[in-house]
């Protein structure tokens, strides 16, 4: 008898919390040797299901797909767990290979945009979500909190002192890259040992089905406390923050203490996540020292030590970081001691501009969300191209990945993704998302299928445009102004007119197909392109009349009514849920006040309301922020719109509507607890929205191509 594999209690676990265990589960292992890559096999043996696989994370592939094939039934995001008895129809054996080496998964931002107020039961279940999926290489910045805290005592820092400049919890993500400090906290009181106890049980978990998870490392960021005189400072979204000069010995000091705090208290995979950068120009005239410096400071603590190099400044600051200079910064890097994540591959590849990153070792991985915003738009068609491309390249990815700065919000892309890392791949994306629209409802229904091939005829076929979200967030969600819609060089029209980029009935038709949790998610896409081309007409009408009709000014904001309505169907999509969330970590009424501050702030003004930078970044269409917030600042808008028309008096219009807007957001933030949204039925709301709204979405002309 084979001896039973490593991974065999965890991935039993998982079976018996997504399938209730209600039919037996046979582990056996494979070895690499025999199979050349990572793989698996699943055998229906009448009684049970035999799976072999080289590793846990292979078992659990092997198993989705068994659901898949046997069952019909895929496990996304929001399918309810566990299953519950199925029909297990009797198939031949399935086998498949990993088509890569690994499979990455996450991205400091989602700590903040969705993870933030996460308890265990949430972890678990997503971390069955990602074995399911095949992730190998996860993300983790859960308890880091308490490795920085470790650290920095131990050089001569006070409890206090530390969680001033750790600052709010839902702004975590942001300081250990190295943009922010001290803002929006402090830490509340217990959070730090309640977060290192589910750093740990996260961790754990991971190992045990055989993930390799990715830790945060020093990036140059330093307290002031700890900064030396003359310290330099660097500026990120008006927050500033203070760096170590790379030729300073206090450099490699603090990134060998955080490594050896972080090994005593989460023990070590020897990946560790460092972006000195980020979004700001290098405060230093040779990045490669700072590359050197981090290095030697990992293996100071690690001797192992890998770093996996988030390749977002290559593209966000493409103009600084040209292949020459991102050549001398790689070569600051030992060869074997980095892997660089393709960040934004589907949209913005940076592979094919820098030579495969030089030789790299590299990760392809597709992001498409921003700040959890809520459109569900995507381009599938292009996305399964690019990839199969960057496979096919000279210098081709040794991984794939997701590294959506938010989840839970459009699941088909990137499972989409995560199905083509293995082999036997679908043969196209109709084929593929046809399958998977049945499989995610655990139905055979052909008129399933032809709806999810009409989303991807349509609003998930952004036929090769940069899916980058500005382009395509309604004013729903904006901060309303003066200038955008009433200026002489005002784009709204050709704005609103670009953000429909497909035939409005094909959405029409997919959406009054579909079972009813996504047909509310997809009346979504209606409302908004709605709203914002009643916005454009109001606003050609007033210019042309010199009036305001109140008439088309209620319609206009009769449909924020609706759309919080559609939103509200969802727990997921609803404010009180977010907030609610932040809350059961409160210990005292001081830690409650943090929270809940981070938790509104976040999802509305991002900064400080004097700081509009960031306004409206995290755009979600929510019920009770659609209906409690948006809603209200564009009645202000309408309020002043009269004087504004004049553009004499356009200034004065624009000053008292910020002003208003300002004081709106501060008293959301502080009492949001007013703008509560109840769930409304979701088959009802749906019908109400395409019976109301149909007709006069499928009328409006779509983009030129």
């Amino acid at each position: 008898m084979s001896p039973t594999p490593p991974w065999a209690a965890a991935v039993q676990g998982l079976w018996d919390r997504v399938t209730g265990g209600h039919r037996p589960l046979h582990l056996a292992a494979l070895t690499t040797a025999a199979t050349g890559s990572r793989a698996f096999e699943v055998r229906d043996e009448g009684a049970g299901v035999r799976v072999a696989a080289t590793d846990g994370v292979s078992a659990c592939v092997g198993i989705h797909r068994y659901l898949r094939d046997a069952c019909g039934v895929r496990v996304t995001w929001d399918t309810a767990l566990p299953l519950g008895p199925m029909d297990f129809s009797p198939i031949a054996p399935i086998r498949g290979r990993a088509r890569v080496e690994s499979f990455y998964y996450l991205n400091f931002c989602t700590f903040g945009y969705s993870t933030a107020w996460w308890d265990w039961p949430r972890w678990e279940r997503e971390l069955d979500w990602m074995a399911l999926q095949g992730v190998t290489m996860p993300l983790n910045l859960v308890g880091h909190e308490a490795t920085l805290a470790l650290a920095y005592s131990r050089m001569g820092m006070t409890d206090d002192e530390i969680r001033s400049f750790l600052g709010g919890p839902a702004y975590l993500p942001w300081l250990y890259m190295g943009c922010l400090d001290s803002f929006a906290g402090p830490l509340p009181v217990g959070w730090i040992p309640r977060h290192l106890d589910l750093g740990r049980r996260i961790l754990d978990r991971a190992r045990a089905f055989g993930m390799t998870p990715v830790l945060p490392a020093f990036t140059g960021h330093v307290p002031r406390e700890l900064a030396p005189a003359g310290a330099r400072t660097r500026e990120w979204q008006g927050m500033e923050t203070r760096v170590v000069d790379p030729d300073d010995p206090l450099f490699r000091t603090l990134t060998a203490e955080i490594v050896t705090a972080q090994r005593e208290l989460f023990g070590t995979d020897h990946l560790y996540a460092a972006d000195p950068f980020i979004e700001m120009r290098p405060s230093d005239d040779h990045p490669a020292a700072v590359a050197t410096a981090i290095v030697e400071g990992l293996w100071a603590a690690d001797a192992d030590a890998v770093w996996v190099l988030q390749s977002w400044p290559f593209s966000y600051q493409g103009d600084y970081w040209t292949p020459d200079r991102v050549k001398r910064f790689l070569d600051g890097i030992p060869a074997g001691a980095v892997v660089v994540l393709d960040l934004w591959a589907e949209a913005a590849p940076q592979a094919e501009r820098l030579d495969g990153f030089f030789g790299r070792p590299w990760i392809w991985t597709g992001l498409l969300n921003f700040g959890g915003r809520s459109e569900p738009v995507a381009d599938l068609e292009s996305t399964a191209r690019n990839l199969e491309a960057a496979l096919a390249a000279d210098r081709p990815p040794t991984g794939l990945g997701l590294s959506m700065e938010a989840i839970h919000i459009n699941p088909v892309f990137y499972e989409l993704i995560a199905d083509r890392a293995w082999d036997p791949g679908p043969s196209d994306v109709d084929t593929w998302i046809r399958a998977f629209g049945q499989e995610r409802y655990g139905v055979r229904d052909p008129a399933v299928a032809d709806a999810w091939s009409a989303l991807r005829a349509s609003v998930l076929n952004g036929e090769s445009r940069s899916i980058f979200p500005e382009r395509f967030i309604s004013v729903a969600v904006s901060r309303p102004e003066y200038t955008r819609t009433l200026a002489a060089d005002s784009t709204l029209h050709d704005d609103v007119r670009a953000a429909l980029f497909y035939e409005p009935k094909e959405l029409l038709h997919a959406c009054r197909a579909l079972p009813d949790a996504d047909r509310a998610f997809f009346c979504v896409a209606i409302l908004v392109r709605v709203i914002d081309h009643r916005l454009s007409a109001l606003v050609a009408e007033s210019q042309r009349t010199g009036t305001v009709d109140p008439v088309a000014a209620q319609r206009f904001l009769d449909a924020f009514d609706d759309l919080d309505a559609v939103a509200s169907t969802r727990p997921s999509t609803r404010l009180s849920t977010w907030v609610g969330d932040a809350e059961r970590w409160a210990e005292d009424a001081a830690g409650r006040q943090v929270l809940v501050d981070n938790a509104r702030r976040l999802v509305t003004v991002w900064n400080t309301v004097a700081s509009r930078s960031l306004d409206d970044y995290s755009a979600r269409i929510w019920g009770g922020l659609v209906g409690g917030y948006h809603r209200r600042r564009w009645e202000l808008w309408l309020t002043y719109l009269p004087r504004a028309l004049d553009p004499d008096g356009r200034p004065a219009a624009q000053e008292a509507l910020d002003a208003e807007l300002d004081r709106v957001t501060q008293a959301f933030i502080t009492d949001g607890s007013a703008y509560r949204s109840d769930g409304a039925d979701v088959r009802t709301t749906a019908a109400l929205v395409l019976d109301r709204y149909g007709e006069e979405f499928s009328a409006i002309e779509r983009a030129p191509r």
